[in-house]
C-alpha cells in the first residue's frame, strides 16, 4: 500500500522493497521542522552492539552507544557506505542520484540488512550490509559482481565518508569545547596495507536549530569529537586510499575485477569500531547470521489480524537491534532511540526501558533481564531512580541537569521497574537473578547490592520520598507519565511550587493499583513478605482510592488541593489502569469503553488520541492534535488494547490493528514513517500534518521520526495481552489463549487450542483458565 514499494518475504523473513524514484516523486519530501525539508527515507536496524541506518539514497550510517551516544559516520546529504564502479571509463555508483541512468535501482530493507541492487546493462551490482547476530561492532558488507552479458573488466570502489558526532544535548559547556577539540584517528586495513588518517578538529562548538512551523527556533549545542578509531577492513582485495573530502576523509578500498559471464565474484567488508577480531570466512559468519535470526525472531498469527505475522517478527528484529552493550554501567542499554538519542543526544525517561523490554521477557528473556539490570543501575543508593542519562551516559541530581520542566523529580519511574522485574520472575522462574549483585551507577561510587536490595530501596524511595497527597494518590511532583502535564495544570491557575507539593497523580495511583500486588507477588516469592504485605495494601488502597474518583463518565487525570484536572476533559492516560486495577469495572468498564471509542477514538484511524476534546490553542504540551495536546501515543495504546482484551475483546483487535504498520499505510501511503517504523506518537486527524509527529520548542521527534522502540515494543506486547499472557498478583503467569490467534518463540508458545510451552530457568507457576501448571527449570507444557 505505499506509496514508495511493497512489502516481501525473502529467505524466510519479512522485507521492505523500496523501488520508487523519490527524487521526482513531490510527496516524498517532507520538513523535518528543525533542520530543513529532506527527501530522505531511512530505518534503523542492528544487532546487540551496533545500529546500522540505510536509506533511499543507498547510503547506510552507523551509530555506537557503548560509552557514549556517536555517529560513527552521521548522516548527512553526502551519503556514505557505497559501491562505485569504474568500468571502460565510466562510473557510477550504489548512491541512488549516480544510478546507472536506465537501470532498476531497488532498495531493499531487511530485519537486520539491507541491500541496494542495479545495473547499468552489462554489470549487475547487488551490495548487502549485515549487522551480524551478536555483539560484533561492525557491519558485514558482501558485494556481488556479475557481468550481465560479455565478460567485463572493472575496478570496484568500497567507499566511507568519515563524518564522527557525538549527541549530547545537555553537556556542561566546558565540556564542549574539549571535546570537540580533541583528535580523531582513522585507520584503513586490507591484506596488510594499512593507511592511517588523522585529523584535529578546530575548536568550534556545532549547533543545531530546532524549531517548528509556528514557534520560535531553539538553537542546541551538539558535541562533536573525542577519540575515535574506525577500521574499514576489505577481505581479499588490495589497494588502499585514504582520501581527504572536504571536511572528514573518505576512506576508499579499491579493487580490480574481472568478470566472465554468468561468473559473480563476491566481495567483502568489514567497517566500524576495530575490536581486535579477525575474520577468515565472511561468507560462513553471513549464513549462519541469517539462519539465527530466523531461529530468533517470533511467529503469530491472527484471523482477525492477519498483519501480525509480518509485523509481529518485524518489531522484535528491530527493537533487539536498538540494544547495545552498556561500557559504563553495564549490562545492555535499549533506550528510545528516534530523535531523543540521534538529534538531541540523551537517554530518558528511565520509564521507557522498561517498557521496551517487556515484550522480549517472552522473545529474549536474557536480554530482557540486561535491560532491567542497567536501568535498575541508574538508581542511586537511597533509591531515588532518574529520569535519564545524558550523551555521555552521566546522571545527576538537583538543578545541575534534569532541571528543565522539573523531570527528574518524575513520580512515576519506579512503579515501571517493578512491572518488569514482575513479569520477568512471572515467565522465566528466574528468581535467583534476584540474589545477584548489581552495581550502582559509576557516579555513585557505591558498592553492588543484590539486585532485590535495590528494588527494595526504589521500593522505600517510592513509598516514603514520594508518598500520598492529601487525598490519599501517589503525589505528581514534576511530572508523571506525561511530562508536559506540569506546565498544563500551572496554567489552569495553580502555580508550580504549589503543584509540586499538593500535585497528585491519578495516573500514578491507577498504576501502582495494579503493579504493586504483582510487584508483591514477586516479593512473596522472594521471601520479602513485608515488603510484599507492604505493596499489596497499599494498591489496595489506591485501588479503592481510583475507584471513588468515577465522575459517571470517567476518572479524572490530577488533582492540586480544591483543583481537579481532566474533569470535563478525558484523558486517556489513566482510564486503562482504571479497569486494570479493578477500579473501574462491570458495567462501568463497559461504558468507560464506549466514552472512550465515541470521544478519543472516532474519526482517528491510527487509534486513540491522547486526550479530547483537542485542544485548539498550542500550550507547552504541543500543537493541537500532537504531543499532549491529543496525540496517538504507542504507550497509551497499548494499555488500552490491554484493559479491552478484559473487557471488550472485539474493541480491543480493533485498536490493535490500528498501531499495526499496514494500518498506518493504508491511511498515510505518502508517510514515510509508520511504513518501517515510527515515532513514539503520531498526529492525530485535528494535527496540522496528521499521521506525522510531533515538534515543541527544544525537542521536535519529527526531526528524526522512525527507530522509537515504542513502535516496535508496544505492539508485541498488546498482541501477548490479547492472547491472556499476564503476570498474575501470586508471582505466577497468567495465559488465556484466543482461538483465532497465536504465537511462538524460543522460550515462549501460546497455541489457537489454549496449550503451550514455555522455557523456564526457575520455578515458575503458568494460570490458564482450565488448570494450573507448575515445573521448571526446563520445559513447561499446559494442554488445552
Amino acid at each position: 500500500m505505499s506509496r514508495y514499494g511493497k512489502w516481501i518475504e525473502e529467505a524466510g523473513l519479512p522485507a521492505f522493497q523500496y523501488d520508487a524514484d523519490h527524487t521526482v516523486d513531490e510527496a516524498a519530501e517532507w520538513n523535518t521542522r528543525g533542520d530543513g525539508r529532506t527527501r530522505r527515507h531511512q530505518h534503523g536496524f542492528g544487532n546487540r552492539r551496533i545500529q546500522a541506518f540505510a536509506d533511499n539514497d543507498g547510503t547506510v550510517v552507523l551509530w555506537d552507544e557503548l560509552d557514549a551516544m556517536r555517529w560513527l559516520t552521521a548522516p548527512t546529504p553526502n551519503g556514505s557506505g557505497i559501491s562505485r564502479i569504474r568500468c571502460d571509463e565510466r562510473s557510477w555508483s550504489t548512491l541512488f542520484v549516480e544510478r546507472p541512468p536506465a537501470g532498476p535501482h531497488v532498495r531493499t530493507f531487511g530485519p537486520t540488512w539491507f541491500r541496494v541492487a542495479t545495473d547499468d546493462g552489462r554489470v549487475a551490482v547487488e551490495r548487502t550490509v549485515l549487522c551480524p547476530e551478536g555483539e560484533q561492532p561492525w557491519v558485514l558488507v558482501r558485494v556481488r559482481l556479475t557481468a550481465v552479458g560479455e565478460p567485463t573488466r572493472l575496478q570496484h570502489v568500497e567507499e566511507w565518508a568519515l563524518r564522527p558526532r557525538h549527541q549530547n544535548l545537555f553537556a556542561q559547556r566546558d565540556d564542549l569545547g574539549r571535546a570537540a577539540a580533541e583528535a580523531i584517528a582513522y585507520e584503513v586495513e586490507a591484506t596488510g596495507a594499512t593507511a592511517t588518517a588523522r585529523e584535529q578538529r578546530a575548536e568550534t562548538v556545532p549547533t543545531v536549530v530546532l524549531a517548528g512551523d509556528d514557534m520560535e527556533p531553539t538553537t542546541v549545542p551538539l558535541v562533536i569529537g573525542r577519540p575515535l578509531d574506525v577500521r574499514l577492513e576489505a577481505l581479499g582485495t588490495a589497494g588502499v586510499a585514504a582520501g581527504d573530502g572536504a571536511a572528514h576523509p573518505t576512506l576508499t578500498v579499491t579493487s580490480d575485477v574481472e568478470l566472465s559471464a554468468g561468473s559473480p565474484v563476491t566481495l567483502w567488508f568489514r567497517f566500524g569500531i576495530d575490536d581486535g577480531t579477525s575474520l577468515d570466512d565472511p561468507e560462513a559468519l553471513f549464513d549462519a547470521s541469517l539462519k539465527a535470526l530466523r531461529e530468533r525472531l517470533p511467529e503469530a498469527e491472527a484471523d482477525t489480524a492477519p498483519q501480525a505475522a509480518r509485523e509481529i517478527p518485524w518489531h522484535i528484529a528491530t527493537l533487539t537491534g536498538g540494544a547495545c552493550v552498556d561500557g559504563v554501567i553495564g549490562d545492555h542499554a535499549l533506550d528510545q532511540a528516534s530523535a531523543y538519542s540521534y538529534v538531541s543526544g540523551f537517554n530518558g525517561a528511565s520509564r521507557d526501558p522498561f517498557q521496551h523490554a517487556l515484550p522480549l521477557v517472552y522473545t529474549e528473556p536474557d536480554l530482557a533481564l540486561s535491560v532491567l539490570r542497567n536501568t535498575c543501575s541508574w538508581a542511586y543508593p537511597d533509591g531515588f531512580l532518574p529520569w535519564g542519562l545524558d550523551g555521555e551516559k552521566r546522571v545527576r541530581r538537583g538543578k545541575d541537569l534534569w532541571h528543565l520542566g522539573q523531570l527528574e523529580y518524575a513520580s512515576d519511574l519506579h512503579l515501571w521497574a517493578f512491572w518488569l522485574a514482575a513479569e520477568y520472575a512471572a515467565a522465566t522462574g528466574d528468581l535467583a537473578a534476584f540474589a545477584a549483585p548489581l552495581p550502582f551507577h559509576p557516579a555513585t561510587k557505591a558498592e553492588p547490592v543484590p539486585f532485590i536490595e535495590n528494588l527494595r530501596r526504589q521500593f522505600r524511595h517510592f513509598v516514603d520520598e514520594i508518598g500520598l497527597g492529601e487525598h490519599g494518590h501517589v503525589r505528581l511532583l514534576g511530572c508523571d507519565w506525561a511530562d508536559s502535564h506540569v506546565g498544563d495544570i500551572a496554567a489552569q491557575g495553580v502555580d508550580r511550587a504549589t503543584l509540586f507539593e499538593k500535585g497528585e497523580s491519578l495516573l500514578n495511583s491507577a498504576m501502582a493499583a495494579w503493579v504493586l500486588p504483582v510487584f508483591a507477588g514477586l516479593c512473596d516469592r522472594l521471601g520479602e513478605g513485608a515488603m510484599a504485605a507492604e505493596a499489596r495494601e497499599l494498591g489496595a488502597h489506591l485501588r479503592g482510592a481510583v475507584a471513588v474518583e468515577w465522575n459517571g463518565r470517567w476518572i479524572p487525570r490530577a488533582l492540586c488541593g480544591d483543583a481537579r484536572f481532566g474533569e470535563d476533559s478525558l484523558f486517556l492516560e489513566v482510564q486503562p489502569w482504571a479497569i486494570l486495577s479493578g477500579a473501574v469495572e462491570g458495567d462501568r468498564a463497559r461504558d468507560l469503553l464506549r466514552e472512550i471509542d465515541e470521544r478519543l477514538r472516532h474519526g482517528s484511524p491510527l487509534g486513540a488520541r491522547q486526550q479530547w476534546p483537542v485542544p485548539t490553542e498550542p500550550s507547552r504540551a504541543g500543537f493541537p492534535g500532537e504531543c499532549l495536546s491529543g496525540g496517538i501515543w504507542f504507550s497509551l495504546n497499548a494499555t488500552l488494547t490491554w484493559a479491552a482484551a478484559h473487557v471488550d475483546r472485539q474493541f480491543g483487535w480493533d485498536e490493535w490493528r490500528r498501531m499495526t504498520l499496514a494500518n498506518h499505510e493504508e491511511h498515510y501511503p505518502e508517510i514515510w514513517e509508520g511504513t518501517l517504523s515510527g515515532p513514539d506518537a503520531y498526529n492525530s486527524p485535528e494535527a496540522r500534518i496528521p499521521g506525522r509527529t510531533w515538534a515543541v520548542v527544544g525537542l521536535g521527534i519529527q526531526s528524526f521520526p522512525v527507530n522509537n522502540l515504542h513502535s516496535h515494543a508496544q505492539p508485541v506486547i498488546s498482541y501477548l495481552r490479547m492472547l491472556g499472557v499476564e503476570p498474575g498478583t501470586a508471582g505466577e503467569l497468567r495465559v488465556a489463549s484466543d482461538p483465532t490467534a497465536s504465537f511462538r518463540s524460543r522460550s515462549f508458545e501460546v497455541r489457537r487450542d489454549g496449550s503451550g510451552r514455555l522455557e523456564a530457568s526457575g520455578p515458575v507457576v503458568v494460570r490458564t483458565p482450565s488448570q494450573t501448571v507448575e515445573g521448571g527449570p526446563g520445559t513447561l507444557t499446559w494442554s488445552k
